[in-house]
C-alpha cells in the first residue's frame, strides 16, 4: 500500500517522504489538473472566503443528518489517533462542502487562511485539485500532497480523503485528514479508509432496519470487523443491497445482484436461516456462495412482529448469538475440518497429484516454505489446509489471506496489524494482523503473485527476521509461522516485468509443487463421487454414464470450483431422483459441450483433412457414422456428439 520515497509524485526532490499508496495516483493527479485548468481556475488565485451563513450551514447539516450522526463518532475516534500532529479531520457532503471539522488549534489557524472550515466548498470546480474534490470526481480514496494541489495557496497542505458511499454506491460525503505537509505520515490514508468504511457500514445498518442482514466472510474471525461482507434481504429473501466488501466478495455488481435472492447467492433457503436461529445456541451459518466459495455468516433478523410470528417468533432472541457459543461452534468446525481434510483424503488416484503429495510429505515439519502453483480453482487452499492438518502444527491456527481479494488500501493493515486505537470504532486495542494471528501455526498467502510490489519488501523482511512491526508502532514482535503460498501466475514472468521481487521469490520457493488442472486428471470419476457425497450430506446421488462421458470431454476452465458449482445445482434439480442425467445439467454447460468437438470426431476429421475433404463433408460423414452406430437414434447421436438434435437435422437434411 505504501512506499517510502524521497521524491514527490511530480519527480522533484522533497524534504519529506511521500507514500505512494496507489500506483494510479499520478494519473489521477494529472487528470485532476487538466480538469482544474478546464474550469478556468488560476493556480495563483486567492482562496475563496465565502462560507455559508450560520443558518445555511445548519440547514446543510440537517440535510445530511444521517451522515453527520454516524460520522462524528468515527471522526472523534480518528482524531484521537492523530492528535498533536498538526492535522484536522474533515467531513463534507456529496458536493464537497465542509459539514464538520475538528483538529489541533495551531493547525486550525493555518487552515482558516485557506478557508478550510465548515460551510466552504472544496470541490474541484472551486478549489482545483485537492483530496476532497478529487476523491468525489474520481470516486476513490485520494492523496494530494504539497504542490500536487492546483492552487499555490494550498501547497503547504497534505490531504488524505476517502469517499463515503451509500447502499447503492452513490457518494454521499467525504472523510478527509488535512495537515501541514511537513507532518505527512504514510499511515494516515489507511486510517482514513478504515474510518470511512466504518461510517459506510453504520449507514448501511441504519438503512435496512426491517430486513434479514447477513454478516459474512470466508474466515469466521473476520465477522464483526471492517473486512466482513454485509448483505440485506427482504423477509422473503429478495436481495436489497450489500456493502462494499459484500459486493467485492460476491463478485457481482449492484445491478447484477438485484435479480438474486438469499438462496441463489448463498445456497440456503431463508426458511433454513429461521430454523437455524430457533436452536438454543445457534453458531455461525455455514454457507456456499454462488461462486462456489464457502463462507461463514451471522444473520441479524430485524423484522416486524408480524413477520416474526410467521417465521416462528423466536428470531429476536437470536439476533446476537453469544460469543461463547460462536467460539464453541468454530472449534467444532475446526475439529471436523481436520478429520476430513488431510493429504490422504485428497489422494484420489491421480498420478500427478500422488507425486505432489509424496513431495509434500517429505518436508512436513521441516520449516521449508511451500509454493503451490496451479490454475484458479485447482484446489490450492484445500492442499494448504491438508498440509497444515497433517503437520506438527495441526493444533495451531491456520490463517489464510487472499492477496487478490483484499483492497490494496487495506492489505497492509490486514497482514501486519495496527497499533492500539488505530481501528476506528469496534476495536479500541487495534488488531494484531494475520501474520501474528498465525503465530504457532500456518500462514497461507493465496494469490501471492498479486501482492502489491511495495509490500513485498516488508513481507521479505518479516520472513527473514521473523519479526512483525504493526502499523503505527515502533515495536517489533517475534513470530513463528509455517509458510505456504499459492499463485496462478508465472512468478518468473512477473519478476521479468518488474511486478514481483526476485529475492522474495527465492525466499518462498523452498518446495514448489504444481497442481494439475481438472482436465488433465485421471481421477475425475472419483472426484465427482466425493463432491456428490459432500454436497448432498451423504446422499446417494450418482451421475449417469452419459453425463460422466460429457464430464470427461469438458475442458473445465473453472476447474473444481466450476465442477462443484455444477454438481450442487444438479443435486437441487434432481430433487428426489438418485441419478443425475442430462436433463439436470444447466444450459450453459451443455452449450459449452456443444461447441467442443467429440474426441472421435476430431480423429476422423484429421484423417479426412489428410485426404482433402472439406469441412462440410467431414461434418456430414461424422454425423452419418454416428447415426449408424446409434441405430439411427437422433437423440442418442446428438448426445454422443455433444450437439443439439436441430444440428443433426440441419447437417443431414434428408433425415426422416
Amino acid at each position: 500500500m505504501y512506499q517510502h520515497s524521497t521524491q514527490d509524485l511530480h519527480g522533484s526532490v522533497g524534504t519529506s517522504p511521500i507514500a505512494k499508496w496507489d500506483d494510479n495516483m499520478p494519473v489521477i493527479i494529472e487528470s485532476s489538473h487538466q480538469r482544474s485548468l478546464s474550469y478556468g481556475l488560476c493556480p495563483g488565485a486567492r482562496p475563496d472566503f465565502n462560507p455559508l451563513a450560520r443558518n445555511e450551514l445548519s440547514l446543510l447539516i440537517e440535510q445530511n443528518r444521517l451522515l453527520h450522526t454516524h460520522a462524528v463518532p468515527a471522526m472523534e475516534t480518528l482524531y484521537q489517533q492523530i492528535v498533536n500532529t498538526h492535522n484536522m479531520v474533515i467531513l463534507t457532503d456529496a458536493k464537497g462542502v465542509i459539514v464538520h471539522s475538528l483538529g489541533d488549534d495551531d493547525f486550525l489557524e493555518k487552515a482558516s487562511r485557506v478557508a478550510l472550515q465548515p460551510g466552504v466548498a472544496w470541490s474541484e470546480q472551486c478549489k482545483g485539485t485537492n483530496a476532497i474534490g478529487t476523491a468525489i470526481a474520481e470516486k476513490t480514496a485520494t492523496l494530494v500532497h504539497a504542490d500536487q494541489h492546483y492552487l499555490a495557496a494550498n501547497h503547504f497542505l497534505t490531504c488524505s480523503a476517502a469517499p463515503i458511499t451509500d447502499h447503492q454506491g452513490n457518494v454521499v460525503g467525504v472523510l478527509d485528514v488535512s495537515g501541514d505537509q511537513r507532518s505527512f505520515h504514510k499511515h494516515t490514508m489507511a486510517l482514513v479508509r478504515m474510518s470511512a468504511l466504518m461510517i459506510e457500514n453504520q449507514l448501511f445498518a441504519a438503512t435496512f432496519e426491517d430486513a434479514i442482514t447477513l454478516h459474512f466472510h470466508a474466515r469466521p474471525e473476520f465477522i464483526g470487523t471492517l473486512m466482513e461482507g454485509i448483505a440485506s434481504f427482504t423477509p422473503g429473501g429478495r436481495f436489497l443491497s450489500a456493502n462494499r466488501n459484500g459486493m467485492f466478495q460476491l463478485g457481482l455488481s449492484f445491478s447484477a445482484l438485484q435479480s438474486h435472492t438469499f438462496s441463489s447467492l448463498f445456497g440456503m433457503p431463508v426458511s433454513s436461516v429461521f430454523d437455524h436461529y430457533r436452536t438454543a445456541v445457534p453458531g455461525l451459518l455455514n454457507l456456499c456462495m454462488h461462486s462456489g466459495v464457502r463462507v461463514y455468516g451471522r444473520a441479524q433478523l430485524r423484522l416486524t412482529n408480524e413477520v416474526q410470528a410467521l417465521a416462528g417468533g423466536n428470531e429476536r432472541a437470536a439476533v446476537a448469538p453469544a460469543a461463547a457459543a460462536q467460539a464453541a461452534a468454530a472449534t467444532q468446525a475446526a475439529i471436523a475440518a481436520r478429520r476430513l481434510s488431510g493429504l490422504r483424503y485428497l489422494n484420489t488416484g491421480d498420478p500427478q497429484l500422488e507425486q505432489v503429495i509424496a513431495k509434500v510429505n517429505k518436508v512436513l515439519g521441516r520449516d521449508i516454505p511451500i509454493l503451490v502453483m496451479g490454475e484458479t480453482g485447482t484446489g490450492k487452499e484445500l492442499l494448504a489446509q491438508a498440509i497444515h492438518n497433517d503437520s506438527p502444527r495441526a493444533m495451531g491456527p491456520f490463517v489464510a489471506v487472499n492477496c487478490a481479494s483484499i483492497p490494496e488500501t487495506l492489505i497492509e493493515s490486514e497482514l501486519f496489524g495496527y497499533e492500539d486505537g488505530a481501528f476506528t470504532g469496534a476495536r479500541k486495542k487495534g488488531a494484531i494482523g494475520k501474520i501474528l494471528a498465525a503465530n504457532g501455526g500456518t500462514l497461507f498467502l493465496d494469490e501471492i503473485g498479486d501482492m502489491p510490489f511495495a509490500l513485498q519488501a516488508r513481507l521479505l523482511r518479516v520472513l527473514q527476521e521473523r519479526m512483525v512491526t504493526p502499523l503505527g508502532s515502533d515495536k517489533s514482535i517475534p513470530v513463528n509461522v509455517e509458510l505456504i503460498c499459492a499463485t496462478n501466475h508465472n512468478l518468473r514472468d512477473r519478476i521479468a516485468r518488474g511486478l514481483f521481487r526476485e529475492d522474495l521469490y527465492y525466499r518462498l520457493n523452498g518446495l514448489v509443487v504444481k497442481l494439475p488442472p481438472l482436465r488433465e486428471r485421471t481421477d475425475l470419476e472419483t472426484v465427482v463421487k466425493k463432491i456428490l457425497a459432500t454436497e448432498s450430506n451423504g446422499g446417494r446421488y450418482m451421475v449417469s454414464d452419459e453425463v460422466l462421458a460429457l464430464f470427461m470431454r469438458h475442458k473445465w476452465p473453472g476447474n473444481f470450483r466450476q465442477l462443484t458449482n455444477l454438481l450442487r445445482t444438479a443435486i437441487i434439480m434432481a430433487d428426489d431422483e438418485i441419478e443425475i442425467g442430462l436433463c439436470h445439467m444447466p444450459d450453459d454447460f451443455l452449450d459449452d459441450i456443444e461447441m467442443q468437438p467429440a474426441p472421435h470426431a476430431a480423429i476422423n476429421a484429421d484423417k479426412m483433412i489428410a485426404s482433402g475433404a472439406n469441412l462440410e463433408e467431414m461434418e456430414h460423414s461424422v454425423i452419418v457414422k454416428s447415426l449408424e452406430a446409434n441405430g439411427g437414434n437422433v437423440s442418442a447421436t446428438a448426445r454422443a456428439l455433444g450437439v443439439s438434435r436441430n444440428t443433426i437435422y440441419r447437417k443431414v437434411p434428408n433425415l426422416k
